[in-house]
């Protein structure tokens, strides 16, 4: 990650009007009504990127292995047996 906090951002100029009009209306500064609003646009964007949807079928399928798993076969009993074992 850089150490600069500096930002620099291209906008053309309607649009820069737009963002201070907006900044006003909410009784602050550009920089800090640009700053929150990406903050909250971002956190959404990586919400969204990390969440797994299921659908009901596919929740109600991995309860259901949750609660009755399949028996261990050869691959996982292999696996198992190739951990490290813990002290």
């Amino acid at each position: 990650m850089e150490e600069n906090p500096r930002m620099s951002l291209r906008i053309r100029p309607e649009q820069k009007a737009l963002l201070a009009r907006a900044a006003a209306l909410r009784q602050t500064d550009l920089t800090t009504f640009v700053t929150r609003s990406a903050l909250r646009e971002a956190e959404i964007v990586v919400e969204e990127a990390e969440r797994t949807k299921l659908s009901e079928r596919d929740s109600l399928l991995v309860l259901d292995l949750l609660e009755n798993p399949p028996p261990a076969n050869a691959k996982l009993r292999a696996a198992i047996a190739a951990m490290p074992k813990l002290r």
